[in-house]
């Protein structure tokens, strides 16, 4: 069965800025599944649009800033 956005329900979502761009934190339910909880960074190109990017490492400050938003994720789950 392919993936269809119309039954993925978006529940929580706050956004940290950073310098280069912002990180995601996010619960979803699809077809009102499991709440699941998404963490996404998007990073600015040279024209200043943000492009979804791998998150991978966090810097010492992007883990202090984003830790508060998953523990408020948390308890939305």
């Amino acid at each position: 069965m392919p993936y269809d956005s119309s039954l993925d329900n978006q529940l929580f979502a706050k956004i940290l800025e950073t310098e280069g761009g912002r990180i995601t934190v996010s619960v979803y339910s699809y077809n009102n599944g499991p709440l699941k909880m998404q963490v996404v960074r998007e990073n600015k190109d040279a024209e200043g649009n943000f492009r979804f990017a791998k998150l991978g490492r966090l810097t010492k400050e992007e883990a202090q800033g984003v830790l508060p938003l998953i523990q408020e994720a948390l308890t939305h789950m």
